[in-house]
C-alpha cells in the first residue's frame, strides 16, 4: 500500500477514535437543576447535575463542578430534591400476595419487589422467607437496564434445636448462596421455645466458617447481650422488654453492629384493634388491597386484638422500642432502618418504610439521622458500596422530591420520580 495512502487512512481511524472517545454512550444522561441531598453531611447542595451512564453515577454535585458529556441526554429535575434511594434492611418480600395462599413464585416477588420501588425502596434485604425463584431475581439484578427494586436475602431461617442440627442446616442455606444466615432466639412472649445458647453459637461459628454473617431477631437485652458475646453481626429487632444499658452499648460500636428498629413490626401487632389513620391516607390506599383493609376492619377481628394478650403485650412494648432507639442514635451505634414489613398482610410493604421513617423521628431521631439511616447507614450494614449514596461508581438509584426530607422526614413521601439504575419508575399501581 503506498505511504500517502497509508497515512490518509491511519488519520481517518484516528479522527474515529478520537470521536468514539470523547462521545458519550447512548446510555449517558445529566440530570439537571436537581437540589442534592447530601446525606452523609446533612446538606443540601443547590443547583446539582447527576451524570448516568449505564446505570450508575459518573458525577455528582454542584453544576459548575460537574462536567456534562457532549450529547449526553439532559433531563431537568426543576429544583427537585434528589435523594438516593431508600433501603429497608429488614424487610420479607415473596411471603404474602393480599389474601391469597403463600405461593413463593418468580411472579410474587417480582410484583412486590415492584411496591417497594412505587414507594421509593430502591434495595431490600429480605430476611427469611424466600425461595429460589428469589435467589434468581437478585442474580440478575445488576443491569443498567433495571427498573424494580434491588434484593438481598437469607433464604431458610435457621429453627434448630441441638448445635449439630444448628451446623447442618447452615451448611443446607449456605448451599444456596444467600446473603446472611438469619436466627430467631425469642419465645413470643413467652409461648414458645428460645433457642440456647449452645445452639445459636454453633450456628454462628459455622456461618462464620463459612464467610456468611448472622442477623439475630431478638426481643430481650440479656439475650441481645449474649448473641453480640457470641459473635452475632446484625440486631434485627429493637430491644423491647427494658432500657437498654451502656453494657450492651459497647458491645454494640465494637464491632460497629447494626441496630434495625422495626417500630412499624409492634405497630402492626396492636393498631388494628380500631381504625387506623392511616387506612384513609391517598399514599396508603393506592398499593393497599382493599379486601385486606375489610378484613383488618371486621368489628370481631378489632375486639380480639383490643383483648389480646400479645397485642397488648407489644403495645406496651412499643415505647421501650422507641426509647431504646433514640438513646442508641445519640451514642453513635449505627441504625439501619427496616420494618419487619412482608410476612403478614397487614404489614404493608413500602408504606411501613414511609411509616418508619416518621416513627423513628418521632422517638428521637432527626431527619438527617433517619435518612442516613435509610441509606449510607443501612448500605454499610448490608457490605453494600454501590447504593445508598449519589458518588460516582454508585448505580443510579435516586428519587427527585418536591420537599426537603431534611426539614421533614414526611417529604420523602412526595417523590416526583423515582429512578433505579436511572431508570423511570412507573409509580402507576398495576390494576388488581
Amino acid at each position: 500500500m503506498p505511504m500517502r495512502r497509508l497515512s490518509i487512512l491511519l488519520l481517518i481511524l484516528a479522527a474515529v477514535v478520537g470521536t468514539a472517545a470523547q462521545s458519550p454512550a447512548p446510555a449517558t444522561r445529566a440530570f439537571v437543576g436537581g437540589r442534592l441531598v447530601d446525606v452523609a453531611a446533612g446538606r443540601i447542595v443547590d443547583n446539582a447535575t447527576v451524570v448516568v451512564r449505564d446505570g450508575r453515577i459518573v458525577a455528582a454535585g454542584p453544576s459548575d463542578a460537574v462536567s456534562v458529556p457532549a450529547g449526553a441526554t439532559r433531563v431537568a429535575l426543576n429544583g427537585g430534591y434528589v435523594l438516593p434511594g431508600l433501603i429497608s434492611a429488614h424487610v420479607h418480600v415473596s411471603d404474602v400476595d393480599g389474601l391469597k395462599p403463600r405461593a413463593y413464585t418468580r411472579e410474587n416477588t417480582l410484583r412486590q419487589l415492584g411496591v417497594f420501588a412505587r414507594y421509593g425502596i430502591t434495595t431490600v434485604w429480605s430476611l427469611g422467607g424466600e425461595a429460589t425463584p428469589a435467589f434468581a431475581v437478585r442474580d440478575e439484578q445488576a443491569v443498567p437496564a433495571l427498573a424494580r427494586s434491588r434484593l438481598l436475602l437469607s433464604g431458610d431461617i435457621i429453627v434448630a434445636r441441638t448445635a449439630a442440627d444448628a451446623r447442618a442446616q447452615v451448611a443446607r442455606v449456605a448451599a444456596t448462596k444467600p446473603d446472611i444466615i438469619k436466627i430467631r432466639v425469642d419465645d413470643n412472649l413467652g409461648t414458645s421455645q428460645k433457642m440456647a445458647p449452645e445452639v445459636y453459637t454453633a450456628v454462628i461459628e459455622e456461618a462464620h466458617a463459612r464467610r456468611l454473617r448472622v442477623a439475630a431477631h431478638v426481643f430481650y437485652l440479656a439475650d441481645a447481650k449474649a448473641l453480640l458475646k457470641a459473635g452475632a453481626d446484625v440486631i434485627a429487632h429493637s430491644v423491647r422488654d427494658v432500657d437498654v444499658d451502656d453494657e450492651f452499648i459497647a458491645l454494640m460500636k465494637a464491632r460497629d453492629i447494626p441496630y434495625v428498629p422495626t417500630l412499624t413490626r409492634e405497630l402492626s401487632t396492636f393498631v388494628y384493634e380500631s381504625r387506623p389513620a392511616f387506612f384513609d391516607d391517598p399514599y396508603f390506599t393506592r398499593e393497599a388491597d382493599p379486601a385486606v383493609i375489610a378484613q383488618l376492619l371486621e368489628p370481631a377481628r378489632q375486639a380480639a386484638m383490643r383483648t389480646s394478650k400479645s397485642a397488648q403485650g407489644y403495645k406496651a412494648a412499643l415505647p421501650v422500642a422507641e426509647r431504646n432507639l433514640a438513646r442508641l442514635s445519640a451514642a453513635g451505634v449505627r441504625i439501619a432502618m427496616g420494618t419487619d414489613a412482608g410476612p403478614f398482610p397487614e404489614r404493608f410493604q413500602g408504606y411501613f418504610e414511609q411509616l418508619e421513617l416518621e416513627m423513628m423521628v418521632k422517638a428521637g431521631m432527626t431527619p438527617a439521622q433517619v435518612l442516613r439511616s435509610a441509606t449510607v447507614d443501612a448500605a454499610r450494614a448490608m457490605r453494600l458500596d454501590d447504593v445508598g449514596r449519589l458518588t460516582p461508581g454508585a448505580w443510579a438509584d435516586f428519587l427527585v422530591l418536591k420537599g426537603d426530607p431534611l426539614a421533614d422526614i414526611r417529604n420523602t413521601r412526595t417523590a416526583t420520580a423515582i429512578y433505579i439504575a436511572g431508570n423511570a419508575v412507573d409509580q402507576t399501581p398495576p390494576k388488581r
